[in-house]
């Protein structure tokens, strides 16, 4: 049965607001009546601006506030732990910000802290809700691709809009851990959360900032089913933000742009304000985002997310999701220290049943395995076959039929 929440919000800054836009569109009997900030400035303004009649720059008065049944963390990396020990204590749900802790260890932590304190809990991964990406993995789940053989998922920008994420320190880490953590959970879902992550071979470097944290990364995941993921993200890329997704299966592919290219393009010589995130120009050619918070998946996320609630039931992403993305991402800086293939050490699995593995079921023709088949000029049929036997490869062309 549906219900009405009333929502402590966390935090003030980009997060804060796209959050509180969209809980105040979308299903719009849920509201956020407290909010919280470090600072007086930010807090008694963004409460104005939204029409939140309560604000504190005291993190626990803001948890315990005696109206909410509902917590939504969207404060800095090192303040996560902090934040799910005060919720879980008050006894209420709590949806936190990606990624869950700055490593497994803390990510396991706040997993236990929850599940022991018997809060539902949410983990607030928005770009695997965008309205693409939901259709294209139901595209995946049908069968529509086929096998699920390797996943590609980048995200890049010019870099975050606050100081504390370019503290390695304060954050946990750098691109990887900012931008590494969506696509890895994208990545997951496309190749099914039943497939454990074995392994990854993980380059990161410092290219670009004067900073000690990384600020590009690529990372290739090793999957029980045999799949392999790849993500890339960079700090450092010009001309707005970009998010790629490509997905490959034995019998399709998909591909999809989320942002920097959605079909609204526009040039102006006059500068008309605020494009869309991390964009960099306000002249020129610029690509427009027609709805920002439906395009990154904020609508469908927290609809799912207060949904799930109401019914007293798991949401799409749990706190588990969350540690274990953050247990590939610790793989992943293990590995751009030692150049190796580093195992995902990840305590706790926990999967329905084991992940198939790819199928391979090759066409016999005549007694060979059929590799490939394609039509030919001239209305023939070219055929690339192996012997069974000896492992020989041979071509053979005939007529079409």
């Amino acid at each position: 049965m549906s219900q009405s929440h009333k929502i402590t919000m966390l935090g003030t800054g980009l997060i804060g607001m796209f959050y509180t836009m969209t809980l105040h569109g979308q299903r719009g009997r849920d509201q956020v009546v407290m909010v919280y900030s470090h600072t007086e400035e930010h807090a008694r303004e963004f409460a104005e601006t939204w029409g939140i009649p309560n604000w504190t720059t005291d993190l626990a008065e803001a948890i315990n506030h005696p109206e909410t049944d509902t917590v939504v963390n969207g404060l800095p990396n090192f303040l996560h732990v902090e934040v799910t020990e005060l919720t879980a204590a008050a006894g209420k749900a709590l949806l936190c910000t990606k990624p869950l802790g700055r490593t497994a260890a803390e990510a396991k932590h706040m997993l236990e802290v929850v599940e022991q304190a018997g809060i539902f809990h949410g983990y607030l991964e928005d770009l695997v809700y965008t309205p693409k990406m939901l259709k294209a993995v139901e595209s995946v789940q049908n069968g529509a691709i086929g096998d699920v053989l390797w996943v590609r998922s980048r995200e890049t920008h010019p870099g975050p809009h606050s100081a504390w994420f370019w503290d390695k320190e304060l954050a946990g880490g750098g691109a990887i851990i900012d931008m590494g953590c969506h696509c890895i959970e994208i990545i997951r879902n496309y190749v099914g959360k039943n497939n454990r992550p074995l392994e990854v071979m993980c380059w990161a470097d410092t290219l670009v900032h004067p900073i000690a944290a990384e600020d590009h990364g690529i990372g290739l995941i090793k999957f029980e089913s045999g799949a392999m993921g790849q993500f890339e993200v960079s700090w450092a890329f010009r001309g707005g933000m970009d998010l790629r997704d490509e997905v490959s299966g034995t019998e399709g592919t998909i591909w999809q742009n989320h942002f920097l290219r959605t079909g609204f393009e526009m040039f102006t010589a006059a500068k008309g304000g605020y494009v869309a995130e991390k964009a960099e120009s306000e002249t020129g050619w610029l690509f427009p985002v027609g709805d920002e918070v439906h395009e990154l998946g904020y609508v469908h996320m927290f609809t799912d997310m207060l949904d799930a609630l109401d019914g007293d039931q798991p949401p799409q992403e749990t706190f588990y999701d969350g540690y274990v993305v953050n247990a590939v991402m610790d793989a992943c800086y293990r590995s751009a220290e030692s150049g190796r293939w580093e195992p995902v050490e990840i305590d706790d699995w926990r999967a329905s049943e084991a992940a198939k593995p790819i199928s391979i079921d090759a066409r016999e023709i005549d007694g060979y395995a059929l590799v490939k088949e394609e039509r030919m000029h001239g209305d023939m049929l070219k055929q690339i076959l192996c012997d069974k036997e000896t492992g020989r490869i041979i071509q053979r062309v005939v007529p079409a039929p």
